[in-house]
């Protein structure tokens, strides 16, 4: 195994400390918010260690809480460990609205529920966990501030030169998966315009956390030696960790209207110059396919920068995680995020 740099992530313990250690403004804020936080569709990729970085932020702040993260727990392995972390694990359908009912009060909720991964083989299953749970749980806490997940996908493709789309800018969601996280969207909206519940459109740009990401898939191709698809030329990217942390203090900015905020990190990514800069740290050469399209799917962080800061790890670090997590063999979750997709297909 190649020799770690004292910087590195080496194992999943580790990172998963990593992902969830709470920066001074985490913990300011948590001596500041009123309430029980729940992190509801906790049993996905970010949720885990959202929950745990939501407890630590609140314990170091001295504040006594309820963390609560919210799932299916159809995998029961993810439950104790949560559990040891000090979260309480609620198990429930958030598609059966009896259950959604039953969950207990919180004034904050973290919403990341939703499907993206096989959404073109079950559009129905799609359709119904972006639109109908988000109405289920919109319902049962109308009363309580909610920092709702969505995505970068709802907005067009745009030229790199244009430094990606605004908040205010319109639309334009292409495929299905898309179109359904617009629909969670607008349910969103409609409970803050009709019940004044206090909402954040949180619009999340490619979160790295080494296990997945657009830069770890990179790096697994290049060590494979396998071809990079340049159809989309460039990305944004953000170390999983700081968007939890994005995540987290977004609740400060909930209101009725809806606010939304675009999520990742400031620089344009070109994905030939990765490519190559991870060919040349592990050494290997790296062969291309396609030709880079005019447009990538890309978004503007200066309004959450703005409100909530720059992010912790910049991009030449976060490079370096990433190539030393695949040469040294760490695991992947084997969810390629499916960048170079340009009709929305996932």
């Amino acid at each position: 195994m190649p020799s770690s740099r004292p910087d590195s992530i080496d194992t999943e313990d580790q990172l998963e400390e990593r992902l969830s250690r709470p920066s001074p403004a985490d913990v300011a804020f948590m001596k500041t918010l009123e309430g029980d936080v729940a992190i509801v569709g906790a049993g996905g990729k970010m949720g885990p260690s959202l929950a745990r970085l939501a407890r630590r932020a609140a314990d170091e702040a001295g504040t006594k809480r309820r963390v609560a993260a919210v799932s299916r727990f159809s995998d029961t392995s993810l439950t104790q460990p949560l559990n040891d972390a000090g979260i309480e694990t609620l198990a429930c359908d958030l598609l059966d609205p009896a259950q959604v009912q039953k969950l207990p009060r919180f004034d904050n909720v973290l919403f990341l529920a939703g499907m993206k991964f096989g959404a073109s083989a079950r559009p129905d299953l799609t359709w119904a966990m972006n639109t109908i749970v988000p109405a289920h749980v919109a319902r049962r806490y109308a009363d309580a501030r909610i920092v709702a997940f969505s995505t970068g996908n709802v907005y067009p493709l745009t030229p790199p030169a244009s430094g990606g789309a605004r908040e205010g800018d319109a639309t334009a969601p292409v495929g299905e998966y898309a179109q359904s996280c617009l629909g969670r969207e607008r349910v969103f909206e409609h409970f803050a315009n009709e019940h004044r519940t206090r909402v954040v459109l949180y619009r999340l740009f490619y979160a790295v956390d080494l296990r997945y990401g657009v830069l770890v898939d990179v790096a697994r191709k290049v060590l494979a030696g396998e071809p990079i698809d340049l159809s989309i030329g460039h990305a944004n990217v953000i170390w999983q960790g700081d968007a939890n942390s994005y995540a987290l203090r977004s609740l400060g900015l909930a209101a009725a209207p809806v606010v939304a905020l675009n999520v990742t990190g400031p620089e344009t990514v070109s994905i030939r110059a990765v490519a190559e800069r991870f060919g040349a740290r592990l050494g290997k050469s790296v062969t291309f396919t396609g030709t880079e399209g005019p447009v990538s799917l890309l978004g503007n962080t200066a309004r959450c920068r703005e409100r909530l800061g720059e992010a912790s790890v910049p991009l030449d670090t976060l490079f370096e995680w990433c190539a030393h997590w695949v040469e040294s063999g760490g695991r992947s979750l084997g969810k390629p995020t499916k960048y170079e997709r340009t009709d929305g297909r996932f």
